[in-house]
C-alpha cells in the first residue's frame, strides 16, 4: 500500500487530493513537525532534506510534492491529469516550476520571518518584500488565467492541483491585489 508521510495543512494536502482523485488507497504517516519528527533517523533515511511530503509506493521513494503528482498523474495515466501533448506538458511543467518558484518562495519567506524563525532571527521588512513580490507573480498567474478554467489545454492537470494549494496559501496571506 502507498504510504505518504505527512499531513495537512502542509503540502502532502496536494499529495492527498491526488490520491483520492485518482481513487487510490493510501496511509497517511503523520510527522509532527513541532516535535522534529521530521529529524529523527527513520525519517531522515526517507528524505535526508527533513521534509514532507514523502510517498513510498513499494520500494520507491519519491519527495518534493509536485514529483510526487507527476510520479502518480505518470502511473495512473488513465485519470488524464497529464496533457497528451508534449507542448501541453511543457505548459504544465512551466506553471507548476512557476508556482513553487515565484509564488511558493515569497510565501516561505513570509512564514521564517513571521514564525518560523527565532524571534532575534526575523527580518520584518522581508516580509513586506516578499508579499510585494508575491502579489505581482499572483498578477501574472490571474492574468493568464483570464477567460480559462484550467491552467493549461481543456482539462485538469497536476498544475491546477498545484496551483490550488498555492493560491489558497497566498490568499491566507493576503497577496491579491
Amino acid at each position: 500500500m502507498i504510504q505518504l508521510y505527512g499531513a495537512p495543512p502542509t503540502r502532502a494536502l496536494r499529495v492527498i487530493w491526488l490520491l483520492n482523485e485518482l481513487g487510490l488507497e493510501y496511509e497517511v504517516v503523520p510527522v509532527d513537525l513541532l516535535q522534529g519528527e521530521h529529524l529523527q533517523r527513520n525519517f531522515l533515511d526517507l528524505n535526508p532534506a527533513a521534509r514532507v511530503p514523502v510517498l513510498v509506493d513499494g520500494g520507491l521513494v519519491v519527495t518534493e510534492s509536485s514529483a510526487i503528482q507527476l510520479y502518480l498523474a505518470d502511473k495512473y495515466p488513465q485519470a488524464g491529469f497529464i496533457p497528451e501533448t508534449v507542448e501541453d506538458r511543457a505548459q504544465m511543467y512551466r506553471w507548476i516550476f512557476f508556482l513553487t518558484t515565484e509564488i511558493e518562495q515569497p510565501l516561505w519567506r513570509i512564514a521564517r520571518h513571521t514564525f518560523l524563525y527565532p524571534q532575534e532571527k526575523r527580518l520584518p521588512q522581508d516580509v513586506d518584500l516578499a508579499r510585494e513580490e508575491g502579489v505581482a507573480m499572483v498578477a501574472v498567474l490571474e492574468r493568464h488565467m483570464e477567460g480559462r478554467e484550467f491552467l493549461v489545454g481543456d482539462r485538469l492537470s497536476v498544475a491546477d492541483f498545484n496551483a490550488a494549494y498555492t493560491l489558497d496559501w497566498a490568499n491566507e496571506e493576503q497577496m491579491r491585489r
